[in-house]
């Protein structure tokens, strides 16, 4: 019966790591048809916000066919239900994405002009921290899933950035503000992204510690 578990427990891994790399896929192809104006990107990144929401449906029901076949103690069920969390988590990661995806197809940027730079570090930023926080559950890291956490201000730092370069340009521009707005929106949906990242993480702490934040030991 052990044995049986276990091998639902590696699938559950792996499906956990196959879903966060759509996500970090998803973010990328959004981002990158947004800096080269790229409409195929952004196709691709929304069906692949599909492919997360049917990977979410997977896992879920993975999870309950461990609960209620498999009989987990307790530390097993708080691992599985902390991958409940997660999946949610990823899911609206991909919702983000798509967010930004379609934004695409309406955002204006002026001749001579470009996103704001901040914006690609950004991205890269936030797909850090989803893959890192996925790969602190698979192995049980809680220094990882820490330290993901704290990267969040890094994500966070950048969209103060984003703000004050984007303030600064419509004082100057206010032609072109629309487009700044724009631009501020997909910074948002970027720093969000880094939040559900830090949900993530802090679902794995809870996973090893049975401590989530805000609690204390009793």
């Amino acid at each position: 019966m052990r044995n049986k578990f276990d091998s639902m427990l590696d699938t559950l891994n792996n499906d956990l790591v196959s879903m966060g790399a759509l996500c970090e896929n998803a973010i990328e192809h959004a981002v990158s048809g947004l800096l080269d104006n790229n409409a195929d990107y952004a196709k691709e990144a929304l069906a692949l916000e599909k492919e997360i929401d049917r990977k979410e449906r997977d896992i879920e029901g993975l999870c309950l066919r461990l609960i209620l076949q498999q009989q987990p103690v307790a530390k097993d069920l708080r691992l599985i239900s902390a991958a409940l969390k997660m999946i949610t988590d990823m899911e609206r990661i991909g919702d983000q994405a798509a967010d930004i995806a379609e934004l695409i197809d309406f955002i204006d940027i002026p001749p001579g002009g470009s996103i704001n730079e901040h914006i690609s570090n950004m991205s890269n930023a936030a797909a850090k921290m989803v893959t890192e926080s996925i790969d602190a559950f698979v192995k049980h890291d809680i220094n990882l899933a820490e330290y993901v956490i704290g990267y969040d201000d890094v994500v966070d730092n950048l969209f103060t950035q984003v703000k004050k370069d984007i303030i600064a340009l419509i004082s100057k521009d206010a032609v072109n503000g629309e487009s700044a707005i724009d631009e501020l929106m997909i910074a948002k949906y970027l720093e969000r992204i880094g939040d559900h990242a830090v949900n993530i993480a802090e679902w794995v702490v809870f996973s090893i510690t049975g401590l989530h934040k805000g609690e204390t030991v009793h």
